[in-house]
């Protein structure tokens, strides 16, 4: 973080404009969705899920249990009926779309279901936004591995899109289907704001999805088994899943305010520049401070060595700055990963988490 960044107080979304606002998170029951629940409800925010069953078993959604603050609702967003149907059924104020297939290696494996999720899922999300009516603002979360080249420089939001793995590909593709209803909805008097939100590599306490590194550490350690790097050389703009969550509110704020008040599409990075994989690891380990894996290295598949975004344009348009740096960020992961481990469940793991809220963006 830069010495102007610090002396520059970030920008929060507002606790008295988020009281009371019904808030329809798609995708509640996985890592970020969990995460954006408890800080959706520590704003007041009244809550509300569309979502499979969790993605992981254990899960952050589960360990919370009913200290989870969800009204919880399972569906697929590949139903387009059921999704309309639900959103009919909470008629919210702003919505913010999480829901979709979210692993580089599920793409290898299921490019079909993975394009189904991903672009069709979208697309039914914001179609039901459309025919029920009422919803002021809406957030698309979706990479930053949407781009063609992702090359060594920062990229920047009007980077072209691409992508050559199912992946990437269909989220790109899930942004062409924002661009369109956006373009759509402007041309509409009444129509909501809609935004794009591309994040770095989100890590945090209580993920425990497959092929990500960060829980594939934790597993290594804990079960005693090889961790498998794909590429440790490799670099990525690692982050905490408060910050770009915060960023997500802030956007969905903005927009319920003034739907065209924002670019269409936003990058919420790290406060500094991207990190070695393996340098994460190994930093990560010792702050858990519970031994260290066996670590073996073997590329299944292609990925970029490099990626980099740039978070200039929500600083000028949001006041958003990133307020964990990576000794921060892994110091809150592996602690809440620690209460996990030491069985760590319900309304105590739900205050730890809003410790990390309070000691990060206070409120």
């Amino acid at each position: 973080m830069s010495i102007d960044d610090a002396e520059v107080p970030a920008a929060r979304p507002d606790r008295a404009w988020f009281a009371g606002r019904r808030v329809l998170v798609t995708g509640h029951t996985g890592f970020k969705g969990a995460w954006l629940c408890v800080v959706l409800d520590r704003l007041g925010a009244e809550v509300h899920g569309l979502a499979l069953a969790p993605p992981s078993s254990p899960s952050l959604f589960d360990a919370l249990g009913p200290a989870c603050p969800v009204r919880d609702a399972r569906l697929d967003v590949r139903d387009r009926d059921a999704v309309c149907a639900r959103l009919a059924d909470v008629r919210p104020e702003l919505v913010v779309h999480l829901a979709g297939q979210p692993l580089v290696s599920v793409g290898h494996d299921d490019p079909v279901g993975t394009f189904a999720t991903n672009v069709l899922g979208t697309a039914h999300v914001l179609d039901a936004v459309e025919r029920v009516g009422g919803v002021r603002a809406v957030v698309v979360a979706t990479t930053d591995k949407v781009y063609r080249d992702p090359g060594h420089a920062p990229l920047r939001e009007d980077a072209p899109l691409g992508g050559d793995e199912p992946y990437g590909a269909s989220k790109a593709a899930a942004e062409h289907v924002v661009s369109a209803f956006r373009a759509r909805w402007l041309a509409r008097p009444d129509g909501p704001g809609l935004v794009s939100v591309r994040a770095g590599n989100v890590i945090g306490g209580g993920d425990h999805g497959r092929d990500r590194l960060v829980p594939d550490a934790v597993r290594a350690v804990v079960d005693g088994v090889p961790l498998h790097l794909r590429h440790p050389d490799a670099t990525r703009p690692f982050q905490h899943v408060l910050d770009p969550l915060h960023g997500y509110l802030l956007a969905a704020e903005r927009l319920a305010q003034a739907r065209d008040a924002l670019p269409p599409s936003l990058h919420f990075g790290p406060p500094s520049t991207s990190a070695r994989v393996a340098d994460v690891v190994d930093r990560f380990v010792a702050l858990l401070g519970r031994g260290r894996p066996d670590v073996r290295v073997g590329a299944r598949f292609h990925e970029a060595r490099a990626l980099s975004i740039d978070s200039s344009l929500a600083r000028v348009s949001l006041g958003y700055r990133p307020r964990c740096d990576l000794e921060t960020t892994l110091a809150l992961t592996a602690s809440l990963y620690g209460r996990l481990l030491d069985g760590g469940r319900g309304e105590a793991l739900r205050a730890q988490m809003h410790a990390q809220i309070e000691s990060t963006w206070g409120g």
